[in-house]
């Protein structure tokens, strides 16, 4: 009776001990798994920038929706803000913000982390009607009244060539300014991403909106704010376009 009852007694330790250790392993698991199946809410900024980005359009733009599809693999709630750029920018560095996107490598400023590419603009030199312009990019702004985007920092070969010849540029606020300022003459040219151009050209019932020179192809990354949270936000990012497993 002695002998059962001490038999009864190791085997009861030894179930729980087995459940000590199942326990434990549970909980490493959940510790590991927990993250990702929590997810995340990313709050970031953006302009409209037909047909890349806009509040009024089909999943917010074709890079917005890119760029949630590849968060929402690793469990990235994306939630996102329209302003006007340059208060975008501002806006973005603000807390409760992770970054601003879509842009150029050349809007990411100080405080701010470029991404890895999330899609791709062109930046091309546009007229009412087919022309022939000079080889060289000086020789166009020197002959040319050239319109530009005021809050755009563009490729820094445009910017050192535009700066040479500020009595050539007119500014406007945006594409959809831009556009109707070259129709009406306020400009000979106009230079920015072609199918923004064309987009607000739609929009507005004008069709006769040319591509005259393309001069670059350029990547649009998310500028993530500078932060503790800014390399962990950048490695998700990186995963995310990759296609690579997220877990953290």
């Amino acid at each position: 009776m002695l002998l059962l009852t001490s038999v009864t007694i190791i085997c009861g330790r030894l179930y729980s001990m087995q459940l000590l250790k199942l326990l434990l392993v549970l909980i490493l698991i959940l510790t590991i798994v927990s993250p990702v199946l929590a997810g995340e809410k990313w709050k970031m900024t953006s302009l409209a920038w037909g047909p890349y980005s806009g509040h009024d359009l089909p999943q917010q733009g074709r890079s917005i929706a890119k760029l949630r599809k590849a968060l929402q693999a690793c469990n990235i709630e994306l939630v996102v803000e329209f302003f006007p750029w340059a208060r975008a920018k501002v806006t973005a560095a603000q807390p409760g913000y992770v970054g601003y996107f879509p842009a150029w490598p050349e809007e990411v400023k100080g405080g701010f982390i470029a991404s890895p590419p999330v899609d791709w603009s062109k930046i091309a030199i546009m007229s009412r009607d087919k022309i022939n312009l000079p080889k060289d990019l000086d020789s166009i702004f020197a002959t040319n009244i050239v319109g530009l985007i005021k809050n755009y920092t563009y490729p820094e070969e445009i910017e050192k060539i535009a700066k040479r010849h500020k009595r050539n540029i007119d500014e406007a606020p945006d594409e959809n300014s831009l556009v109707r300022k070259l129709i009406r003459g306020r400009c000979d040219l106009a230079i920015t991403d072609p199918e923004v151009m064309k987009y607000y050209a739609k929009k507005n019932g004008l069709k006769n909106i040319v591509v005259v020179k393309e001069i670059s192809t350029n990547p649009l990354v998310f500028a993530i704010k500078k932060s503790e949270k800014s390399e962990h936000v950048l490695k998700i990012l990186k995963k995310a376009l990759n296609k690579e497993p997220c877990a953290r």
